[in-house]
């Protein structure tokens, strides 16, 4: 009998403990968030702010009314607070995700995407959506008014955007109602912006494209290429660069899982974007993709350190790209374009487990620049600020092919449906989170900052302890997951 008691209070004991951390983490998500909302910029955010808010930064140097669009910047803020929310249930999260969400609408371009920064002080400098049918023809021409699919930019504000969507259910919420058109005038651009082939430019300018322009052709060698940097304007190439391309394909079928019944354009963007991926792949002896093409479908320049070349860095996420498309869609040709590509790479390492960013054209040799920006085939002087050898991931991508390819589709599907966790399943994995969240309340300090220390330097600019988004973003999906498992 005794041993019994023993046994019920030690479980009333667990169930109490759990009940406390949930009501921590759920304190824990407020208050950082009250903390974050009041350095804001209009609701958004940029990645990294000094304790004493002197200094401040994005990708470059920012200010008390910039907002950084590119991830962990103003859209993965949002995220996290939308996250926390579900899992909390407190409506100041949502509002916080609804004033990110107005951030976006508010700083959305009349060409449907996003710049990488917007600052709220200098609205004048950009020609936005909600400047529509407002300025003379000189003023819209003398703004800023170029979207960027480099760098997830865009794309993860549309992404955001989808999500939050579901929760903008107030008719006469004018901030609701912003986010909502900004969501639709947002998707119906990123479909504009598509080429007849299927590809998506870096930057795009809002206007229709010209299909005599941009030919429907499979990728060639070109006949010469310079060994020069050529300073050409490349915003219009097809660009696989920061897996540009991937993002917005898998924005696209993010937006037709969303609202695809009776909405068939974002299917089909999805499937002209994977069969862009096939008639991208170079032909022999390079059966890989270049970072950039340009209209002929032939390796161009992009930047002075991005020359015409296949890649090895940016293969990677066509791959896998080809690899979604395969299960998403079921056609065998995505999956069978992935061999050749697995070929290459078994035979193009550069040293154990590494490979060479660039490859000649049809030599397949090395490229690599000097740090004074000259082509060579060595890599004894390489720039710091660029990675031209790497993993890039390639041997969890090969891993990840020969497995689907193994299982089939049907069976490699069926390996990704798993059974809800029951009832004491989530209390277990909750249990198992808690040390990581008692660490994370515990670095918290009173005003609700999860602040980083040590010495930062960036372009110019030296952070000592800062507040770091990325952290937030981090230690919030870990507070929210916890919260989601334990409530």
């Amino acid at each position: 009998m005794q041993t019994r008691w023993v046994l019920v209070a030690f479980l009333l004991g667990g169930v109490a403990a759990s009940a406390d951390t949930a009501a921590d983490a759920r304190r824990a998500l407020v208050k950082g968030a009250k903390f974050m909302r009041s350095i804001s910029a209009g609701g958004g955010y940029l990645w990294r702010y000094s304790t004493d808010l002197k200094l401040m930064a994005g990708e470059g140097k920012g200010s008390k009314t910039m907002i950084w669009i590119q991830p962990p910047g103003t859209p993965s803020m949002g995220e996290a607070f939308l996250k926390a929310f579900e899992a909390s249930g407190e409506k100041y999260l949502l509002d916080c995700a609804l004033a990110v969400g107005d951030a976006l609408a508010m700083s959305q371009l009349e060409s449907g995407g996003w710049d990488y920064r917007f600052d709220f002080d200098a609205k004048e400098r950009w020609y936005r959506q909600v400047d529509r049918g407002k300025l003379t023809i000189t003023e819209t021409t003398r703004r800023r008014n170029v979207t960027t699919f480099d760098d997830d930019n865009s794309q993860s504000a549309l992404r955001f955007l989808m999500a939050l969507g579901g929760h903008c259910r107030d008719a006469n919420d004018a901030r609701q109602r912003r986010v909502l058109h900004a969501l639709s005038y947002g998707l119906q651009k990123l479909l504009a912006a598509q080429y007849p082939n299927g590809a998506w430019p870096q930057r795009y300018d809002g206007k229709a494209v010209d299909p005599q322009r941009f030919p429907v052709t499979k990728a060639k060698y070109p006949e010469k290429w310079s060994r020069k940097y050529e300073g050409l304007d490349y915003r219009s190439h097809y660009t696989f660069n920061d897996n540009s391309i991937r993002d917005c394909i898998l924005t696209a079928l993010e937006a037709h899982r969303r609202y695809g019944e009776g909405r068939p354009e974002f299917l089909a963007a999805v499937v002209r974007g994977a069969d862009f991926l096939l008639l991208a792949q170079m032909p022999e002896p390079q059966p890989v993709w270049a970072q950039q093409y340009n209209a002929k479908m032939e390796p161009a320049w992009a930047r002075k350190f991005e020359p015409a070349s296949v890649t090895g860095g940016e293969s990677v996420g066509v791959c896998r790209t080809l690899i979604d498309m395969y299960l998403e869609l079921g056609e065998d040709k995505y999956l069978r374009a992935v061999e050749p590509a697995v070929k290459w790479f078994k035979k193009s390492k550069v040293g154990q487990g590494t490979w060479a960013r660039f490859y000649e054209l049809k030599t397949n040799k090395p490229l690599y620049f000097t740090k004074d920006y000259k082509l060579v085939y060595t890599d004894d002087d390489l720039p710091t600020h660029y990675g031209f050898k790497s993993s890039f991931g390639v041997a969890s991508m090969i891993r990840h092919y020969e497995k689907v390819k193994a299982m089939g589709r049907e069976k490699h599907l069926a390996t990704l449906k798993r059974t809800p966790p029951t009832a004491k399943q989530r209390a277990a994995r909750g249990k198992g989170m808690e040390k990581r969240v008692r660490e994370i309340i515990a670095a918290q300090d009173k005003r609700g900052r999860w602040v980083t220390k040590g010495k930062l330097e960036m372009r110019g600019m030296t952070f000592k302890d800062r507040v770091e988004t990325r952290v937030f973003i981090d230690n919030m999906r870990v507070l929210s997951d916890c919260l989601a498992l334990l409530k």
